[in-house]
């Protein structure tokens, strides 16, 4: 039996703690609750960690969140040795605030890697430090200093980050809106959500279920690593955070 999770993360990023009623245990000790702030791993983004605490004051460590039966349900996988809820127990989630804040930033400006490069993404990982998008080019006429400087105009530039929500029949309408050259948003829900970058989206519109920062400038320091080919067509740009280093 699938049970659903309302993903409070979808209507804003920055919850850092809520209360939550389990619902559900399954037969590998993850814990299911009525709702979440735990991001659930998807789209290339890692879940989060964090941890519940219970009423008597104990602590169950979360090393993960990831979905369950469906993309409906969330489910919270304890670290080893941690105690077990009881169905209906109130608990209070508190996620990793400063890894979630940094995955928050690093994805952000992801999308921003995906305006300077217009090519179809092929794959992509996110994670606190250092990450990856890798595209679908034939020729590749830039490199990892210009492609630096344009990101950190973007970032500098501020622009807003919001969400937005438009139908199924409305993506069908506008397939440009999708960049992934492999992977589709999931149907069946009736809506897609939408990440806008800029006024109106005019920066960048796509869609994407993650957690973004709310302006761009928020992202701080970042810049292109490394620009590799790992095949005929396909570059892997590698995006770290901190100051680019000196050429």
């Amino acid at each position: 039996m699938a049970f659903v999770t309302k993903k409070r993360f979808i209507e804003d990023a920055y919850l850092a703690t809520i209360d939550a009623n389990v619902v559900g245990i399954n037969d590998r000790g993850g814990i299911i609750l009525d709702q979440s702030i735990f991001y659930a791993t998807s789209g290339g983004q890692p879940g989060d960690s964090g941890y519940f605490e219970r009423e008597n004051g104990s602590k169950i460590d979360i090393a993960l969140a990831v979905y369950g039966d469906s993309k409906e349900e969330i489910v919270h996988v304890p670290k080893a040795d941690q105690g077990v809820p009881e169905i209906g127990e109130k608990l209070v989630l508190k996620i990793d605030w400063d890894r979630r804040l940094k995955l928050m930033k690093m994805h952000t400006a992801l999308h921003l890697l995906t305006v300077i490069a217009p090519y179809p993404i092929t794959g992509a990982s996110v994670s606190e430090d250092v990450s990856r998008v890798d595209f679908d080019i034939p020729d590749l006429d830039t490199d990892k200093f210009e492609v630096s400087e344009k990101l950190m105009q973007m970032v500098s530039d501020d622009h807003k980050v919001f969400t937005r929500w438009i139908s199924e029949e409305e993506l069908e309408a506008n397939p440009g809106l999708v960049k992934s050259k492999n992977v589709r948003p999931p149907r069946g829900q009736g809506k897609i959500r939408l990440v806008c970058i800029g006024e109106n989206g005019e920066i960048d519109t796509q869609p994407c279920g993650g957690t973004h920062v709310l302006s761009t400038g928020e992202i701080g320091d970042i810049y292109i690593a490394k620009i590799e080919k790992k095949g005929k067509q396909n570059r892997r740009f590698r995006v770290a955070m901190g100051i680019r280093p000196a050429q």
